[in-house]
């Protein structure tokens, strides 16, 4: 293996390079204020500006090549800004961070391929009968690649974990206090505690591709038929703990999508919406991880998902208690909100909290599909003000949130929620998001075109 191809694993390698990346953003922060002195408001908020603009690109630069848990929180970042520059700089901002998304650096195909042979126990040229040397996608512990199959001619995706990815994972984890401080330095706003809690309990599921093509399996069964979701099928005989084989779906990525009309922006953004609430509200299991890197656009119309990773099922219980506490927000029954809050242990001391100020928040938080307000645009601003609301400082409620104790759960299905909206705002959406709510929270008609169909699916 090539030094290109090497993933640093040991804890004191990847905490000098966190360590020099963290240096250098303190000196220049400092550089920058020293020289505000001599700055009017207008130099003061272009250099600003600029730091950012550095700070993603170090981010970059960094964080793509350690990959693991370090990358995800870039990968986290490129989809939720949480408002960190200006409206005018944001375009180019989330370039920046998406190259963590759709081109982290690319390790060789040698090294990948060592991998698959030794966790599938024979070479590569006898289990497909061709096989691009050219990864297809790359993210934050492996590569995709595209392949036919010998046994039936097959074209199928090949998901590969990054050698080594594992115990640079394992340093991240010993570290992941000093990459959350580096994160801060371009999102002061972000809840770190909450993020790295998240992170802890996931990253090692990401791990286990055998895992993942369990809870893929699971979806596709689900929603096979579907008129408007595709879950590629897995080759269930060729996945292993780093390898994991799919059907292979080809379609339109997110960012051509970005582009389209306002129609069809609205129909892709219903239907990112329908397949990750829709998931946990019906079918009690869904994917932790809605950013744009997961979903494509095919020929026909239909919406492709995959990357499992991040997955939760939960007890019908909790999502009881999750549809209750929705219904209670959107009939504004605060002292309801507060008793359910209590029951599920998020108000730990129920006496300390005002129920019109709890409910307040909550709405806040969730009013673009809690509130029937019509059509509505998910817009960057929408989106900031909610992550704001649901943990950050500067939020009005921040004094209440300290005291607030979240089930994982409810963290779970909060981040799920909180992505999903963020990748809305990047398509600019538009729709009348509570009115399609109301189908799982109270059984209502369907509200669309695309309601209907899936209504008729179920319904059969």
């Amino acid at each position: 293996m090539s030094d290109a191809d090497k993933i640093p694993t040991s804890r004191l390698i990847r905490t000098a390079r966190l360590g020099r990346l963290a240096a250098g953003q303190a000196v220049r922060s400092a550089g920058t204020k020293t020289a505000n002195l001599a700055r009017d408001d207008e130099g003061r908020r272009a250099a600003a500006e600029r730091r950012n603009i550095q700070a993603a690109e170090q981010i970059v630069a960094a964080l793509g090549t350690m990959k693991g848990a370090a990358m995800k929180v870039g990968q986290v970042l490129s989809v939720l800004d949480a408002g960190i520059v200006p409206p005018e700089y944001q375009a180019e901002f989330q370039a920046k961070l998406a190259e963590l998304r759709d081109s982290a650096p690319k390790v060789s195909f040698a090294a990948m391929a060592k991998v698959i042979e030794s966790d599938l126990g024979e070479p590569i040229s006898r289990v497909f009968a061709d096989f691009n040397p050219e990864p297809i996608a790359a993210a934050s512990i492996g590569q995709v690649y595209e392949a036919t199959l010998a046994a039936d001619g097959r074209r199928v995706a090949v998901k590969v974990q990054y050698p080594g990815v594992a115990a640079a994972v394992r340093a991240d984890m010993k570290n992941l206090g000093m990459i959350l401080r580096l994160a801060k330095r371009i999102a002061p706003g972000m809840d770190a505690q909450a993020m790295g809690r998240e992170i802890q309990e996931r990253i090692f599921e990401e791990l286990d591709y055998e895992l993942e093509a369990t809870n893929q399996r699971t979806l596709a069964r689900l929603h096979r038929g579907h008129p408007f979701f595709v879950i590629p099928d897995v080759i269930g005989d060729l996945c292993r703990e780093r390898v994991l084989v799919s059907e292979f779906v080809e379609g339109t990525g997110f960012e051509a999508l970005k582009e389209r009309s306002q129609a069809e922006r609205n129909r892709i953004g219903e239907m990112i919406f329908r397949f990750y609430f829709g998931c946990l509200f019906r079918h009690h299991q869904f994917s932790g991880d809605p950013h744009p890197g997961n979903s494509l656009l095919l020929d026909d119309g239909r919406m492709a998902f995959f990357d499992f990773g991040l997955f939760k099922s939960m007890p019908a219980a909790a999502v009881e208690a999750e549809i209750a506490v929705h219904r209670a927000i959107i009939e504004g029954d605060a002292e309801r909100v507060l008793a359910l809050g209590t029951e599920v242990g998020i108000f730990s001391d129920p006496s300390r909290f005002d129920p019109e100020r709890v409910l307040a928040q909550l709405r806040d938080a969730s009013h673009w599909y809690t509130v029937d307000a019509g059509e509505i645009e998910i817009t960057r601003e929408l989106t900031t003000r909610v992550v704001i609301d649901v943990s950050d400082p500067r939020s009005e409620y921040f004094s209440q949130m300290r005291h607030e104790n979240a089930p994982p759960d409810h963290i779970f299905a909060a981040r799920m929620e909180v992505m999903c909206l963020a990748v809305l705002s990047q398509l600019r959406a538009r729709g009348n998001f509570h009115r399609i709510a109301r189908e799982w929270f109270y059984s209502d008609p369907p509200a669309t075109e695309l309601g209907a169909l899936e209504a008729a699916f179920y319904g059969r």
